[in-house]
């Protein structure tokens, strides 16, 4: 497979050996020969046990860790965790969507690799080096488990890699084509999907579960979706029956991309407002009391030294929601933010709450659908945490 190898220190390997895919660069006693990004390499103990395969990378986490066992064959390697990965998908039983995550990186043992699929369109999208230099072993994997179930696969990793490797990459189709934007369905909702230019792999597929359960206390209720993108959590409440929904976001092309699926679902008889704004100010200055507010807003921190202001702007978006929300209303909050714990955002919404002098109970907690499962070895793979509030 490879003759490569990086040796750990002595007592640096116990993470290793309890499954945790990630090796630090500070635990590390010596590599073999002059290792390039990407490339494969065997990750020994002091003693020189084997304990992973995975890809080097020069950085602060210098091994991905992609299979816990030897390895003698790449592409039976890629097959088995390709086919692991849809036989959980098979079984969740997705009622009427034909839209999920096939493989959620170190939640299918993958570090480093999504795949989207969108009815029959299949988007790769790679986060390291090493998964992008195996694109073509894992597309013919793809093609042996899926067959003609697939009609086009696009890479989109330009966005995702690390800087000084992505300007020498392009996304665009591996295989096959497809006109965009794309029509999918979760639950029954009808989705337009442009995985060309839409944020992360088009569509947010980790919220199916919390848009469904908006649907449950939606009926005849007044609501406001902030950050709210192509519109998923409106959507849903509509098609629940809300009596009026207000969709805000501070992109025109995410307020474009709402009032698309609102004419695709033929929604447009329903009380429904699209509105350019930021989140602050329209809670600051809007006079309007409502039954739901849902925050949902893109990661605030995307690494420690953030943490502090993110939490402080979690904080002032609570507040606020929680300020305006009429008396037992609702607040489903979320943070998508890896580096912000559900212990650390559950405390910020308890500062949130003492600050808005209002009684709140917590009756839901959410997580994302379970076609992003989690490595209970890899707690940072569990990156969404949510809660719904109920303010008195």
């Amino acid at each position: 497979m490879t003759n490569e190898s990086i040796t750990l220190k002595r007592g640096k390997d116990a993470p290793v050996r309890r499954f945790h895919p990630w090796i630090f660069s500070g635990a590390i006693h010596q590599q073999s020969g002059k290792l390039q990004d990407g490339d494969w390499v065997n990750v020994l103990s002091a003693e020189g046990d084997f304990l992973g395969l995975g890809h080097f990378y020069l950085g602060s986490i210098s091994v991905k860790i992609v299979s816990f066992t030897p390895v003698k064959d790449l592409m039976d390697l890629w097959e088995e965790k390709i086919k692991k990965a849809w036989d959980l998908r098979q079984k969740l039983d997705l009622k009427d969507t034909n839209a999920y995550r096939l493989i959620h990186g170190e939640g299918d043992g993958c570090p480093g690799l999504i795949i989207d699929v969108y009815k029959d369109i299949f988007v790769f999208q790679a986060h390291s080096i090493g998964m992008y230099q195996n694109k073509e072993s894992i597309i013919e994997a793809l093609k042996k488990v899926f067959g003609k179930k697939i009609k086009a696969i696009y890479d989109k990793s330009k966005e995702t890699l690390p800087t000084n490797f992505a300007h020498q990459c392009q996304n665009g189709y591996l295989f096959g084509s497809a006109d965009v934007p794309y029509e999918i369905k979760e639950n029954g909702v009808k989705f337009s999907v442009n995985w060309v230019t839409g944020q992360k792999t088009g569509f947010f597929l980790d919220q199916r579960d919390n848009r469904a359960l908006l649907s449950q206390y939606a009926k005849g209720m007044h609501i406001l979706n902030t950050f709210c993108y192509s519109g998923g959590f409106s959507l849903y409440a509509l098609e629940a029956g809300a009596s009026s929904v207000i969709s805000l976001d501070a992109s025109s092309k995410a307020i474009d991309l709402v009032n698309q699926n609102i004419a695709l679902n033929k929604f447009e008889n329903k009380t429904h407002q699209a509105i350019v704004g930021e989140t602050l100010p329209y809670l600051r200055n809007n006079q309007d009391e409502f039954d739901i507010i849902i925050l949902d807003p893109p990661a605030f921190a995307k690494s420690v030294n953030t943490k502090h202001k993110a939490l402080q702007g979690y904080q002032k978006i609570n507040q606020l929601a929680i300020q305006q929300i009429k008396k037992n209303g609702l607040i489903f909050t979320y943070s998508c933010s890896q580096v912000i714990s559900r212990e650390l955002f559950l405390n910020m919404l308890v500062a949130a709450g003492i600050a808005a002098g209002r009684e709140i109970q917590l009756i839901h907690q959410m997580t994302q659908a379970p076609d992003h499962p989690i490595n209970l070895f890899h707690p940072e793979s569990h990156y969404l945490k949510g809660f719904v509030l109920r303010v008195l």
